[in-house]
């Protein structure tokens, strides 16, 4: 079946002016990083390209004809010099009042794809820069890349659509816990945790914020007991989740971090490279931090290195507890940013091995 990149013009190939209206050379200006990644994604991948674009009230007195074609014409010059062409170009012509069904984000321009078994419109993609072309995937049911949205760029969507999502949803049960950790990887740091335990949450939450990871975590723990079931079972788990939205690693940097936190000088060095070894150099003189014990600390990172196969050195100095615990969870979280980090255009295993 074939797949569809549904792609907007005006924001999203072109920079819009304030006016709306690409009616003069002086008003064009492509949208940064469109030439190689759409190049890119146009030679690697099979998808279609249909360019689906609202021009209001083209062939007007406020839009005549012969002030669009020009300029739309030597857009479609320039992108077929880079390797860019469309199987498809679709212009409505509507103002927003006339509700016409060929407007976007109405479907009637796209009946074709529409209810047609030769088309996966489930795999395929709007591409846009408004809520319109978000609602007009909706209406098609596709998925959605909105530029400007979740720091959505073209390089991210040439990312996302060459190598993948990195998703990853894992719930593991026991006599003693019930945990769900929702991962990924390309987020921007929306957190949403609940494990019981105030100190954990905000700890986790520094993975999911300065890692630049949406991260989801219910635990349902045996906290009559205590905490260890709960702390180390979701470090199982989280661990787990890593290991699963890395996928193949093929195009990350591997390696990864320190940072100071007023008194106290933290580093977390980490290696995805699929041997778990955690080295650990930290040292508490408080039983507790929060209601979290500083002995489980260790424990969860070590949950966590064996989990998701990493290699896993931490080191932290400092007089204040607090600090020297919430850095080393801060600076494992960049850690982790960085060793994901994916290119496309260097798309293999960073081992000489050929295996991770």
């Amino acid at each position: 079946m074939k797949r569809i990149l549904f792609i907007d013009r005006d924001g999203t190939i072109i920079k819009e002016p304030a006016d709306e209206q690409i009616d003069s050379f002086e008003k064009l200006e492509f949208v940064e990083g469109v030439f190689r990644n759409l190049g890119f994604i146009r030679k690697n991948l099979d998808f279609e390209f249909v360019m689906v674009s609202n021009q209001d009230g083209l062939g007007t007195d406020s839009f005549p004809e012969e002030t669009f074609w020009p300029v739309h014409n030597f857009i479609l010059k320039t992108l077929k010099g880079e390797g860019i062409e469309f199987d498809n170009i679709l212009i409505d012509r509507h103002f927003p009042e006339d509700n016409h069904p060929c407007r976007k984000p109405g479907t009637g321009m796209l009946t074709e794809y529409i209810d047609n078994p030769e088309y996966d419109l489930a795999n395929s993609y709007v591409i846009g820069d408004r809520e319109t072309d978000a609602q007009l995937a909706a209406n098609l049911g596709c998925k959605a890349l909105i530029l400007g949205k979740d720091d959505i760029t073209w390089e991210k969507i040439a990312e996302i659509l060459f190598a993948g999502e990195r998703i990853a949803e894992i719930t593991r049960t026991t006599k003693e816990t019930d945990i769900t950790v929702r991962l990924n990887l390309d987020g921007t740091g929306k957190c949403d945790i609940e494990t019981g335990l105030g100190f954990f949450d905000h700890m986790l939450e520094q993975i999911g914020r300065h890692g630049m990871m949406d991260l989801y975590v219910r635990c349902n723990g045996d906290l009559h007991v205590d905490e260890h079931h709960s702390i180390e079972d979701t470090g199982i788990v989280l661990g787990e989740c890593i290991l699963k939205a890395l996928g193949d690693k093929r195009g990350i940097e591997r390696y990864g971090y320190s940072l100071p936190m007023d008194d106290c000088l933290c580093q977390v060095a980490l290696d995805f490279g699929g041997r778990p070894w955690l080295i650990w150099d930290a040292e508490f003189h408080r039983e507790k931090v929060g209601e979290m014990p500083t002995e489980m600390f260790h424990h969860f990172f070590k949950s966590v290195s064996d989990a998701s196969k990493m290699n896993l050195n931490i080191k932290a100095e400092g007089e204040n507890e607090h600090h020297k615990i919430e850095g080393i969870f801060k600076a494992f979280a960049r850690s982790i940013r960085m060793a994901v980090k994916r290119d496309i255009y260097h798309y293999q295993l960073p081992s000489t091995k050929g295996a991770l």
